[in-house]
């Protein structure tokens, strides 16, 4: 595993994956500055690897990430705190940015912050067990890093509003069937399933992953006229590609087709 920046990020580069790691396991992986920093760095890295093909999300340990550091959000409001308030945001443009897709593994707990880090990424293995949700308006304030604005394109405004303004953990199953999460496994399997949809993702052809990552993401961003064309754009830049005629011959030949990115 290569440590990034300060050391509280890691990246362990595979074949065709590369895991991203919160690697601060001794504090259960609560995200500071420095932390949220060294992740940017981390997905800048694998975003500009053309060899990495689908990528993971996961806390070094035993939890994904227990959130904010509740001491660094404790000290942001005195009169003369320095922090740097718009590196959450950077972080999880970062990860929905990566073109490569990109699958978070959710182990014992994402509270908050934590459960926000999330939204970004493409897909979500979680833990039967895990502590997921935002409990923010527990705490005197409200999900303001991303969680009021992408959770309802996650599941809907209703479901949304019932989550962020209960503050409630959600069962993992009971996010599986709103379509918030994509897997729910045994708590010491999370790892290793988020890596195997990983490396699922990564047998695709990685010309049409990247293209239906951007398509997708920016369905809701588009009127619908507007989005198809789009659509169609990155559909018609890949038809004199290498992969799209590999795709089909290998159909056609009964055989696993070879992709290259080309």
């Amino acid at each position: 595993m290569n440590s990034i920046g300060t050391g509280l990020a890691a990246i362990d580069w595979h074949d065709r994956r590369a895991d991203v790691y919160l690697s601060r396991p001794e504090k259960r992986n609560a995200m500071t500055v420095p932390l949220m920093n060294d992740l940017i760095t981390a997905f800048e890295r694998v975003d500009a690897d053309e060899d990495v093909r689908s990528v993971t999300l996961l806390g070094e340990g035993p939890v994904f990430s227990a959130g904010m550091d509740l001491t660094m959000m404790r000290n942001r409001v005195e009169p003369d705190a320095e922090i740097d308030r718009d590196v959450f945001p950077r972080l999880l443009e970062a990860i929905e940015e990566t073109r490569q897709p990109v699958v978070a593994g959710i182990k014992r707990a994402a509270p908050a912050g934590a459960f926000e880090l999330t939204l970004p990424c493409d897909l979500r293995v979680i833990g039967r067990r895990a502590k997921y949700g935002l409990l923010e308006t527990k705490l005197g304030t409200f999900p303001h890093g991303g969680g009021t604005q992408r959770l309802p394109r996650l599941v809907g405004l209703s479901k949304a509003k019932e989550i962020v303004l209960t503050g409630e953990f959600i069962d993992p199953e009971a996010a599986a069937d709103m379509g918030l999460v994509h897997e729910v496994v045994d708590t010491d399997t999370v790892d290793e399933r988020a890596k195997a949809v990983a490396d699922e993702l990564g047998e695709n052809a990685p010309l049409g992953l990247r293209n239906a990552k951007d398509a997708l993401n920016a369905a809701l961003e588009m009127p619908l006229e507007q989005g198809l064309a789009y659509e169609r754009q990155l559909g018609y830049e890949l038809d004199d590609t290498r992969d799209y005629r590999e795709g089909f011959e290998a159909r056609l030949e009964d055989r696993k087709p070879e992709f290259r990115g080309e």
